[in-house]
């Protein structure tokens, strides 16, 4: 049986979706899409890609007991990515329990396997933002979110699997096809429409003395360069181990806005507001990704500037027609 199958969960979600229609740009065809489509709107982007077999989420252990050896490698992205979610149960099953029997998957069947960590396991950086495994115990995440991605980083670190997996740390990631998200869309999606129906963007006021309204900063990564990052790490075996994925330079909301309303060819005109209560003990004020671990190990690909990926972003995506804002 050849061994050329790749599985893709997650497939109909943001990221998913533009690394399967990149997969299927380099004439990759034999995949099978993975999900879980519920009630939302995100059975769309499965329109327009093309894969061999399209599986529920729950039919995949099934699917890969019976034809597993065909697989050469999972990119797994498929999890509850909603940072506010609080049932820690729903995450704790979707996100560590669910990519533990994925990876058992792939070691009985030989399968190279990607997984999505998060940015989120930094919580609020007072550790850094070093991908270290060393100092993994050292890291305290905000929310049950970061922390269901942080119990399988230290689960594959402490099972010594890591040197045969990869997982990268995603950090702020923005781009086409994140329509459907609701609040957990980018802001750059967000601020589109903002300025479409208004004129302005509005951005949460800053409460410590050390960083204006707006100023807060956000390593903000394109998702065509996320998704070059986890090719690039299915394609190379010897890439092993937890990876940020980020730009490596930490820019501000208002550099976002004024990089929207360029791209729109508006002036700029922002409002700050009060962030919730709720939010303001569980903010970042600050992430930027130390890329040096991936670029000793040879990832050398450059990444979108801010500007340069939200004018992609806006001209090719949000501009069009069929874009749903």
């Amino acid at each position: 049986m050849e061994k050329d199958m790749v599985v893709v969960t997650g497939a109909a979600g943001f990221i998913g979706r533009n690394l399967v229609a990149e997969l299927n740009r380099r004439g990759v065809e034999r995949i099978v899409a993975v999900d879980a489509l519920g009630q939302d709107e995100h059975w769309k982007n499965l329109r327009g890609l093309r894969f061999a077999e399209y599986l529920q989420r729950d039919e995949l252990a099934d699917w890969l007991a019976e034809g597993g050896a065909c697989v050469k490698t999972i990119y797994h992205l498929g999890a509850c990515s909603a940072t506010t979610e609080t049932d820690a149960d729903y995450l704790y099953a979707n996100n560590y329990a669910y990519t533990q029997g994925i990876w058992k998957a792939c070691t009985e069947f030989g399968a190279r396997m990607v997984y999505a960590s998060s940015a989120a396991t930094y919580g609020d950086g007072a550790q850094g933002y070093r991908d270290d495994e060393s100092t993994l115990d050292t890291l305290r995440p905000l929310n049950m979110y970061g922390m269901s991605k942080h119990m399988f980083d230290l689960w594959a670190l402490r099972k010594g699997y890591l040197k045969d997996i990869c997982g990268l740390k995603f950090f702020n990631v923005y781009g086409p096809f994140e329509d459907y998200k609701g609040d957990m869309r980018s802001v750059i999606h967000k601020a589109y429409g903002q300025i479409q129906r208004t004129g302005k963007v509005r951005l949460f006021k800053s409460y410590r003395p050390d960083y204006g309204d707006g100023e807060q900063v956000r390593d903000f990564v394109y998702v065509k360069n996320a998704v070059d990052m986890m090719l690039y790490a299915g394609d190379h075996p010897d890439f092993n181990g937890i990876f940020n994925c980020g730009t490596g330079h930490a820019r501000s909301w208002n550099d976002l806005a004024k990089a929207v309303f360029a791209a729109m060819g508006r002036p700029v005109n922002i409002e700050y507001i009060e962030m919730p209560e709720s939010l303001r003990a569980k903010y970042q004020y600050f992430t930027e990704a130390d890329m040096s671990k991936a670029r000793a190990h040879g990832y050398a690909h450059e990444f979108a500037s801010l500007e340069d990926g939200v004018a992609d972003y806006v001209k090719t995506h949000l501009a069009t027609p069929l874009a749903e804002v």
